[in-house]
């Protein structure tokens, strides 16, 4: 009796999906890429943080002390963690294909939107926590590096504590894009090229648009939408800082569903 309800224990839904939650978070953390890619984001953040606290005040007047969005600046590093972050996402799926692992993880688990569902909570969860503490990290060096206190602030100040939280949140959707487009390409090097090319190469195409269609267009791309999270000063012609992370959520979600709708539908 006990062997039969241990089995019906087993099969219920939520028993085999946190099965499969535990099998891909050991897998998340066992790969070295997983702790080198984490650390690299967090020192990206880290050491341009000091950078900038050490050499910025030097090059700027008292004016412009005074009016810089000093909470962005001390996330500069964010433009390198997100080259980190956002390779591991794509990672995460495509190294399972490109080493032909896949397979023995579908014959597990042979319903495989579970499987990437369950992907990309552990990876979320990872993100979310790992870019977090490392926009925070990230603040706290910067203005303990400063020299003056003109471009001081407080995490009590309006927009401040929204902007530090925001950096890790922005990290974290990035990831979950890059997973998406992995899932849906397969392949690390063209996730890669496409995750990135999505993020950079917009901009580039719109400085050679009328101003009209800059202004119009611009704060909808990825990379300049999701941007507005972490930047306490709105600058002109962009989205309020909670609607443009919504428009960044948007663009990760589409390339997740998008997944999620071929994943049944292809060879492992």
């Amino acid at each position: 009796m006990a062997a039969i309800a241990t089995r019906q224990a087993d099969s219920r839904p939520l028993s085999h999906f946190a099965g499969i939650l535990r099998s891909e978070f050991c897998k998340f953390r066992s790969v070295r890429s997983t702790l080198w890619a984490l650390l690299a984001a967090v020192m990206f953040n880290v050491v341009v943080a000091v950078l900038l606290a050490i050499f910025l005040p030097r090059a700027l007047s008292a004016q412009q002390q005074a009016t810089i969005d000093s909470t962005r600046v001390s996330l500069g590093g964010m433009h390198l963690s997100q080259v980190a972050i956002g390779l591991l996402g794509v990672l995460v799926i495509t190294s399972e294909y490109s080493t032909g692992m896949i397979r023995a993880t579908l014959a597990a688990v042979p319903r495989r939107r579970l499987m990437l569902a369950a992907k990309m909570i552990v990876f979320a969860v990872a993100a979310v926590i790992t870019g977090i503490f490392m926009s925070f990290a990230a603040y706290f060096v910067f203005q303990a590096f400063l020299p003056g206190d003109a471009m001081r602030t407080s995490l009590s100040d309006p927009g401040v504590l929204r902007a530090v939280t925001g950096g890790g949140l922005y990290l974290a959707v990035l990831g979950l894009l890059g997973l998406g487009l992995g899932a849906i390409i397969r392949s690390s090097a063209g996730a890669v090229a496409a995750l990135f090319g999505l993020l950079f190469v917009p901009p580039l195409i719109l400085t050679l648009l009328p101003p009209s269609w800059q202004d119009t267009v611009g704060p909808y791309l990825p990379m300049e939408a999701g941007a507005t999270i972490f930047s306490v000063q709105q600058e002109p012609n962009t989205l309020a800082a909670w609607t443009g992370f919504g428009v960044f959520c948007l663009y990760a979600a589409t390339a997740l569903a998008v997944a999620f709708a071929l994943i049944n539908h292809r060879d492992a």
